[in-house]
């Protein structure tokens, strides 16, 4: 995710994990990307799309875009979707590809190629991650808010808040609950404990700790179609494995910007933005 460049340091992340070096790219794109932050792969189309915030993460100045292309990294269109202030997180239902853009929530049209709806969310500070779950609701991360919203049947209400749920980042909808990759709680992008990754049910909204001790400033949240997940943390530039009973391990470490990735279980490719040196860089985790 975008935010100012200039941190406090942060907290040691306390993990029981491995550190290995960062693989050869399968592929990467190195030009004519501008803060990439989410890759997403839509199963309908076949499509990777990718948000690319243009400039700062938290200006309304309509340069931000979503591009086009293919999964092996072939650019289809580089400004498929223009417009946008600053988008971050994607995730489709059906034909609608869904986009967090600063303090709304934008809708687009994908087979057509355009905006078919934009919700504002009143009093949102910063919308991050996304997510659609299979009834067709989308729920997006208010992160400075320590918020997650849901809008469904044209409805926008507050799904989760407050400071226990540790400042939201990641969001995914799988198995009938909502699993967060928090940052840690925090006001102005610094925290003192890293977050954690935990899940909500849907229906009862019972929080469920997946890690139990601080993980890191967690950001981008894929299944690994092993029971467990792919994750990153933005600042520490770290892919994570973690189980599903909580066990940490470092898959790789890279400069500070691992963002909101995509990611392939059968081919265990991941999609990686590093949103800071702005490229887009495949791997494959099976060679690790």
């Amino acid at each position: 995710m975008r935010f100012l460049q200039t941190l406090s340091c942060l907290a040691p992340v306390f993990l029981l994990a491995t550190s290995v070096g960062a693989l050869e790219p399968v592929w990467q794109i190195t030009e004519g990307l501008d803060h990439p932050e989410s890759a997403y792969i839509d199963p309908v189309s076949g499509h990777l799309f990718l948000s690319q915030v243009i400039g700062s993460g938290q200006e309304k100045d309509g340069k931000g875009v979503i591009s086009k292309l293919t999964v092996d990294g072939k650019m289809l269109d580089a400004d498929w979707i223009t417009g946008l202030n600053a988008p971050k997180g994607l995730r489709s239902h059906g034909n609608r590809l869904w986009v967090s853009d600063l303090d709304r929530i934008v809708g687009v049209d994908i087979k057509q190629g355009k905006i078919a709806e934009v919700v504002e969310v009143p009093g949102a500070k910063f919308l991050n991650d996304l997510a659609t779950g299979p009834d067709g609701a989308v729920y997006v991360a208010d992160m400075i808010g320590s918020k997650v919203y849901r809008y469904k049947d044209k409805k926008l209400s507050v799904f989760i808040e407050g400071k226990e749920i540790e400042s939201p980042n990641g969001l995914l909808v799988h198995d009938g609950k909502l699993v967060v990759g928090a940052w840690g709680y925090t006001t102005d992008f610094t925290t003192e404990t890293p977050g954690r990754l935990y899940s909500v049910d849907l229906k009862s909204k019972k929080k469920t700790l997946i890690t139990p001790k601080p993980t890191g400033n967690l950001d981008g949240v894929e299944v690994d179609g092993k029971g467990g997940y792919v994750v990153t943390d933005w600042p520490a530039g770290k892919v994570l494995a973690i189980s599903g009973k909580g066990e940490v391990n470092v898959l790789m470490t890279l400069p500070k910007g691992a963002a909101d990735h995509a990611y392939i279980p059968s081919k265990q490719l991941l999609i990686l933005p590093q949103m800071l040196e702005n490229k887009l860089t495949a791997f494959d985790l099976s060679k690790q």
